[in-house]
């Protein structure tokens, strides 16, 4: 059995940015089985970018999944951002999961757009003013749907898209005062719980590629400006 799976995040469609994608993107239907799309798909969050992104992937020839990212909440339109994308047929998750067959085997990707909180020794806690208590409930609650999303899905591969980073290990390279903003370890224990045979994020421009949960899952930081080109592409099985 092999599944292949071609992922990029931070793509960052803006109105203008007819073209750009759909040439990168040329081809990945004889390399890849699915494209995931690990958030800030668009710059500002607004539905006529969205449409733009529609457009480029319109002839991407593989299913598409994908989550938001923080810039796609810019502009508090991100319900009508998915919904754009999903008439498009791209399939956009957030505490949910969908599966694709592929040559008979079933490929499981659960997501969430996940949120920051920060890592062992230097996390925030839900403790002091109620802004300081939703920061860290929020990031608890979207990781619980992750795992629950991932615990609920039938497949022989099982990957879990995110934006923020579950592990710190991926954030090097950005600067350690902002890590908290960057990913929260809660998503990492929620993919150490539910299993998954990879987990990719984005979200982290000068972060690093590789890493892993503490339960051993491998952990990829696909952000554009990381992986350096189109889309990183990964064989499972």
């Amino acid at each position: 059995m092999r599944v292949r799976v071609a992922a990029v995040g931070d793509v960052h469609v803006g109105v203008d940015g007819a073209g750009r994608l759909r040439a990168e993107l040329a081809g990945v239907a004889e390399r890849a089985d699915a494209l995931l799309l690990a958030g800030d798909l668009t710059h500002r969050g607004r539905p006529e970018e969205a449409e733009v992104l529609a457009g480029e992937l319109g002839e991407v020839g593989v299913p598409v999944v994908a989550v938001l990212g923080n810039h796609d909440y810019h502009s508090d339109q991100q319900d009508a951002v998915t919904a754009v994308l999903e008439r498009a047929g791209v399939r956009v998750l957030e505490g949910a999961a969908t599966v694709v067959e592929v040559d008979g085997a079933r490929l499981g990707v659960a997501g969430t757009k996940g949120f920051g909180g920060g890592f062992a020794g230097r996390g925030a806690s839900e403790f002091g003013e109620p802004e300081q208590r939703a920061f860290v409930a929020l990031s608890r609650r979207l990781a619980s749907g992750l795992e629950q999303a991932l615990a609920g899905i039938e497949a022989e591969v099982k990957v879990a898209l995110m934006h923020y980073s579950p592990v710190a290990e991926t954030l090097t390279g950005e600067p350690p005062e902002i890590h908290a903003f960057l990913g929260s370890d809660l998503l990492a224990e929620a993919v150490d719980r539910a299993g998954a045979d990879l987990a990719l994020h984005g979200h982290a421009h000068r972060g690093s590629r590789v890493g892993s949960t503490a339960g051993g899952v491998p952990v990829r930081n696909v952000a554009r400006p990381v992986i350096g080109c189109p889309y990183e592409l990964f064989d499972l099985g």
